[in-house]
């Protein structure tokens, strides 16, 4: 089971870019835009199991500001 952790504060719409954690606290699942530009992903050289997304750094700073 996922807990939500931090979503975008800017968010209108309730499905928007959100950090996940799992039950057992050992991963975290990130909801964002599907990255299409063919630019960035050959920058990032993603193997066909991976896939990217892009979040704003909103939702990971306020998760980890939310940690200290």
């Amino acid at each position: 089971m996922l807990r939500k952790l931090s979503g975008d504060p800017d968010c209108k719409n309730g499905t928007c870019p959100t950090l996940w954690g799992t039950d057992d606290s050992k991963n975290y699942v990130v909801q964002g835009w599907v990255i299409t530009d063919p630019e960035q992903l050959a920058q990032l050289d993603l193997p066909e199991s991976e896939t990217a997304v892009m979040v704003p750094a909103a939702v990971l700073e306020e998760y980890f500001s939310a940690r200290r």
